[in-house]
C-alpha cells in the first residue's frame, strides 16, 4: 500500500501541474494558497506566460515577452496589471482653492518639476493594448515609446499630451488590417440607423460586450499598471455623425505634487463608425477609427506632455483593486467631485457678474444724482 502511495505522490506533481495549466488568473493565485504543493508549483513562470497569452493576447509577441522578461516576469505582470487602478482620495482634493486663483500659479506648478523629468525618458513607455468584443479578441496592439516626444525641448511637453495608437502602432505591426466588428462577431443585424435611434440596440450591445485592455510598462523602473476600466465607463451614440459609436474608458491617477488639482483623469476613448449604408440590406460592420488616450484635470483641461510623464510614472506605484466595483465608485467619484465643482465655479462666476451688474448700477445712479 505504501508503494502505491508513494507512486502516486511521484505523480501528482505532473497532475496538478496539467490541472493549474487550465486555469485562469484569479483561481491559479487561489489554488496557490490551497496547500504547499500547488503553491510551488503555481510559482512556475510558464504557468503565468499562459494565463497572461490568454488574457492578453499581445503578450504573445516576442518583444514583449522579452521586456516582461526584463520587468520581472510572468507572475510579477499579471499581478500588477490584473488589479484596476483605484483612487478614493478624490474628495481631498475637492475644495482646495486650485480653481479659485489659477492666474496666480508659478511656472513650475504648471509645467512641473524639470528636474525629475530629466530622469523620465518617454522611450522607457511601452503601451499594451488589447481590445475584446464578447471574449473574442478584435485587436492587439504594442507602441514602443510615447511618439512624437523625443528631445528635452520638443513641442511635446507644453502641449496636451494625447497618444493616438492606430496611428503609430501600425507602423510596427507587419500583419496591421482594419479592426472591425460584424454580424459573425456577434452584433445585431440593423436594417436602418433610423431604427437604430430609436432602440440603440447596437449601442447598447457595443457598451456591454466591449473590454480594453490598456497596460502601460515603464522598462527603466520595471513597473507597469492598466490604465483603462475593461469596461466602458460611457460613451455616445450617433456622435459627431449618427454613424459613430464612442466608447470611454479610463481610470482616476494621482497628481500631488504634479499638479494643483492632485487627480487628473486618464481618458481612453474607443470610436466605431457603421461601415454599410442605407438599403444595403441588414448586414452590420463596425470599423474602429479610433483608439486614443490623454489626461485631463477637473476642469477638462488637457494636461501636458510635461506633466503627463510625470502622473503616468507616478500611476505605475499606485493602488489597485480586483474589485470591479470598487474600481467603478472610484471613477465616478471623480466624475461627481467634478461636477460640483464646475457648479461651485459656475456659482462663483454668476456671483461676480450680479456684483458687477450691481456696481454699474451704482455707478449709473449715482452720476446722475450729482448731475441733476
Amino acid at each position: 500500500m505504501s508503494v502505491a502511495i508513494e507512486s502516486m505522490a511521484s505523480l501528482s506533481t505532473d497532475v496538478f501541474y496539467d490541472i493549474l495549466r487550465r486555469l485562469d488568473g484569479p483561481s491559479l493565485a487561489a489554488a496557490a494558497c490551497a496547500c504547499a504543493t500547488f503553491s510551488s508549483i503555481s510559482r512556475e513562470e510558464r504557468l503565468w506566460e499562459n494565463v497572461c497569452s490568454s488574457m492578453w493576447p499581445s503578450t504573445n509577441r516576442e518583444d514583449v515577452k522579452s521586456l516582461i522578461s526584463l520587468i520581472g516576469g510572468f507572475r510579477k505582470f499579471y499581478a500588477d496589471c490584473f488589479p484596476l487602478i483605484v483612487n478614493k482620495e478624490v474628495t481631498e482634493y475637492q475644495w482646495n482653492g486650485y480653481l479659485e486663483n489659477p492666474e496666480d500659479w508659478t511656472e513650475a506648478e504648471y509645467y512641473g518639476d524639470t528636474v525629475e523629468l530629466e530622469s523620465i525618458s518617454p522611450l522607457d513607455f511601452v503601451s499594451i493594448v488589447d481590445i475584446r468584443y464578447k471574449d473574442k479578441t478584435i485587436c492587439s496592439k504594442v507602441l514602443w515609446g510615447i511618439p512624437n516626444a523625443n528631445g528635452s525641448n520638443s513641442w511635446f511637453h507644453n502641449c496636451p499630451f494625447r497618444i493616438d495608437l492606430l496611428n503609430y502602432a501600425a507602423r510596427d505591426d507587419d500583419s496591421e488590417s482594419e479592426v472591425t466588428l460584424s454580424v459573425s462577431d456577434g452584433l445585431p443585424p440593423i436594417t436602418s440607423m433610423e431604427k437604430e435611434r430609436k432602440d440603440g440596440k447596437l449601442w447598447k450591445e457595443l457598451r456591454d460586450g466591449l473590454r480594453l485592455s490598456w497596460i502601460v510598462v515603464n522598462r527603466k523602473v520595471k513597473q507597469a499598471a492598466n490604465l483603462a476600466s475593461w469596461s466602458p465607463l460611457g460613451g455616445q451614440r450617433h456622435w459627431p455623425t449618427d454613424k459613430d459609436f464612442v466608447i470611454r474608458f479610463g481610470s482616476v491617477l494621482p497628481a500631488k505634487d504634479i499638479l494643483p488639482c492632485q487627480v487628473v483623469e486618464c481618458i481612453l476613448i474607443m470610436k466605431f463608425r457603421v461601415m454599410n449604408t442605407e438599403g444595403e440590406g441588414v448586414e452590420t460592420t463596425l470599423k474602429l477609427t479610433e483608439l486614443s488616450m490623454q489626461l485631463e484635470d477637473m476642469e477638462g483641461a488637457h494636461v501636458n506632455g510635461r506633466n503627463s510623464l510625470l502622473i503616468l510614472k507616478e500611476a505605475l506605484s499606485c493602488r489597485r483593486s480586483k474589485n470591479y466595483s470598487e474600481v467603478l465608485e472610484s471613477c465616478h467619484l471623480y466624475s461627481k467631485v467634478q461636477s460640483e465643482l464646475k457648479e461651485e465655479k459656475m456659482r462663483n462666476e454668476s456671483r461676480i457678474d450680479r456684483l458687477c451688474i450691481l456696481s454699474g448700477i451704482a455707478a449709473f445712479v449715482t452720476f446722475w444724482y450729482y448731475i441733476l
